[in-house]
């Protein structure tokens, strides 16, 4: 079948739960997403307010707190909130690319050359007694690899080993400090580090932002040379989009029509919903994305409207300001607007 880009756009949202909101828990939901995006602590809590209809900010805290949710490097080597399963097997799968990290980051330096044995060896005598700040992670490496900054051996640490982010980093409005303290993923969720299932992977991408191309896996994960993987997946179908390029699919997933509707939606900083296709345009344009770019390209908070990017939005004293949008909306449009802006304040003051 070939799939125009405004089906495909509307197929996305419908599976991302952003055209009807869902009433699964949000451990559903993260598991549904294969996680949230979580380099800023609010965006998974707006990630999930857009589309769960009973959004709760506290249960989503306590879930970090009894350890039912996690905060790891995984996709991408950014930071996640994942289920247990998925933050135990995730983080596996991305090796490669924290490695391709641990290469080319210069807050790395010439660490990166540590012998990794020893340094591996050293990441478990220094966490032996419980977890570490990261500071004092850094601080009691340099003690035994003083040719190196803390700075570089906690980044070092970060990218080589799997190891949690633990509350109150993510928490919501958590009092106290919410600098980052590490603990192994193992240890802290109890359990193993898994062997990723590659395959059940890509058909739960699917799932959530499918029907997609090999290059789509690999922009969503960082992960490369996926293109043997989905041919010889033998349960796929395929389609294409517009432009003749073949787009993979779990063959159960339903496909939205074109004229379903798409209502108004807020979205946090580097929800997955943009960054997971490799043009990046399955609800944006280029223009659109470079409107909102700010200090090192980093990206403001989106708008949506009728399924595309239409603007950004920022959070100011608690309260929803919309910076900039990309056209005149209609009435009825702005009527939706003020109705999820004022959704989203609720959110902000519990």
């Amino acid at each position: 079948m070939r799939l125009s880009r405004l089906r495909l756009n509307r197929t996305l949202l419908a599976r991302q739960h952003l055209l009807e909101r869902s009433r699964t828990t949000p451990a559903a939901m993260v598991t549904h997403l294969v996680g949230l995006q979580a380099q800023e602590p609010l965006s998974p809590y707006l990630s999930l307010a857009a589309r769960l209809a009973e959004p709760d900010p506290w249960v989503v805290s306590a879930a970090l707190e009894d350890r039912t949710l996690a905060r790891v490097l995984s996709l991408r080597d950014t930071v996640h909130l994942h289920v247990p399963a998925d933050a135990l097997t995730l983080p596996v799968w991305a090796a490669p690319v924290r490695e391709r990290e641990l290469r080319a980051s210069q807050a790395i330096g010439d660490a990166r050359t540590v012998d990794r044995a020893a340094f591996a060896a050293a990441v478990r005598e220094v966490l032996a007694d419980g977890p570490l700040g990261q500071r004092a992670l850094g601080a009691a490496l340099a003690e035994r690899f003083g040719e190196h900054t803390a700075a570089q051996l906690g980044q070092v640490a970060r990218v080589t080993e799997v190891l949690v982010q633990l509350p109150p980093r993510g928490c919501w409005k958590p009092a106290g400090s919410t600098a980052v303290t590490y603990d192994f993923a193992q240890r802290w969720l109890g359990a193993p580090l898994g062997e990723p299932d590659v395959p059940g992977i890509v058909r739960r991408y699917l799932r959530a932002f499918g029907p997609a191309s090999a290059a789509d896996v690999t922009t969503w994960s960082g992960i490369t040379r996926l293109a043997p993987v989905l041919a010889g997946m033998e349960d796929l179908v395929q389609h294409e989009d517009a432009d003749g390029r073949r787009l993979y699919d779990v063959a159960d997933a339903p496909l939205a029509e074109e004229d379903v509707p798409a209502p108004v939606r807020l979205l946090g900083l580097y929800d997955n919903l943009w960054l997971s296709h490799a043009a990046r345009d399955r609800v944006t344009t280029p223009e659109a994305r470079k409107a909102g770019a700010g200090p090192n390209g980093a990206q403001l908070m989106s708008v949506y409207v009728d399924g595309w990017l239409t603007g950004f939005w920022q959070v100011r004293d608690g309260r929803v300001a919309i910076e900039h949008l990309l056209r005149r909306l209609t009435r009825t449009e702005r009527t939706d607007l003020d109705a999820e802006v004022a959704r989203t304040e609720a959110l902000l003051a519990r």
